[in-house]
């Protein structure tokens, strides 16, 4: 059974930009070409990667009725060590987010035939691997420095999150080369209780930390809205090869596992937005009821 409904046209357009008083964000927006009350979700890419990556992801949402936004951040932008704001670009990557979100009447009129059609109520974030934790910030997690959690960057308009190949725990889970180059991977999942779908790789063993794949699951296990966790079997960090054609790095390359988080993810956000209320069950049904699944999943 297929909880989706049939994928429609999308539209995509870049660069358009977004202007605060310190810099100028480059943004892709992703939509259907049809459709009105549309979901928006607000998605933040990994390290290196940009607005342009990440198609699989984006365009089959869009083509599923979600507007998609994807800012390009600072990190990506040839950001040199030395610049004073270096120590703080996980910081400038959450605020992208909500300064997309502060710009949404402006980005919307920016791309033809899309002006009055996006709900601004239902409102998702998402993200992989460093996008994770900017999303997740976001949606409640705070960055422990100095022994404490610092300041909370929750948006009260995100209603719900998909957090993929999210770093874990910080502190002792980190690796060496983490605590010199990644020392904010250190994230508190206290207050994180914006509905959340985890998603992890049971392959995915990562430099920055010195534990296995379960580290990925931190976040599902302590942070009380992470409602679910699906953990894809065989799967290492880019997750079968969400970030599309352009990352020649994605090690364990599947088009079934790719298709597997676009339904899933897809199926989740438009029942925690109310769009759909059974896409998730279904999708958790047809899951459990396959033959060789490609992954489970855990709910709370």
């Amino acid at each position: 059974m297929n909880p989706l409904a049939p994928a429609s046209p999308v539209v995509s357009v870049a660069p358009i930009t977004v202007t605060t008083p310190d810099r100028t964000i480059p943004v892709r927006v992703t939509a259907p070409l049809s459709g009105d009350r549309l979901p928006l979700i607000v998605f933040s890419h990994g390290m290196t990667m940009t607005m342009n990556d990440y198609a699989p992801l984006a365009g089959f949402w869009a083509a599923h009725g979600f507007v998609v936004i994807q800012p390009t951040h600072l990190d990506s932008l040839g950001l040199a060590p030395d610049d004073p704001r270096a120590p703080l670009v996980w910081r400038l990557r959450t605020d992208d987010l909500t300064t997309a979100l502060d710009n949404l009447d402006t980005i919307e009129t920016t791309v033809p035939g899309l002006s009055g059609r996006v709900d601004h109520e239902r409102i998702a974030v998402a993200g992989h691997s460093w996008g994770a934790q900017t999303a997740s910030a976001v949606a409640g997690a705070r960055v422990v420095t100095d022994g404490t959690p610092g300041e909370s960057m929750t948006d009260s308009r995100v209603s719900a999150a998909v957090l993929l190949s999210l770093p874990g725990s910080g502190g002792p889970a980190l690796s060496p080369m983490a605590i010199e180059h990644f020392p904010f991977m250190n994230p508190d999942f206290t207050d994180l209780k914006t509905p959340s779908l985890i998603i992890a790789g049971d392959h995915d063993h990562s430099p920055l930390t010195v534990r296995g794949p379960d580290w990925f699951t931190d976040g599902y296990h302590l942070a009380p809205g992470a409602t679910d966790l699906l953990t894809l079997f065989g799967a290492e960090h880019g997750l079968g090869g969400i970030q599309g054609a352009h990352d020649t790095r994605t090690t364990d390359e599947s088009p079934e596992r790719v298709a597997l988080v676009q339904r899933a993810t897809a199926a989740y956000l438009l029942t925690a937005l109310g769009v759909n209320e059974v896409a998730w069950q279904e999708f958790r049904k047809s899951l459990r009821e396959t033959n060789d699944p490609l992954g489970r999943i855990d709910s709370k």
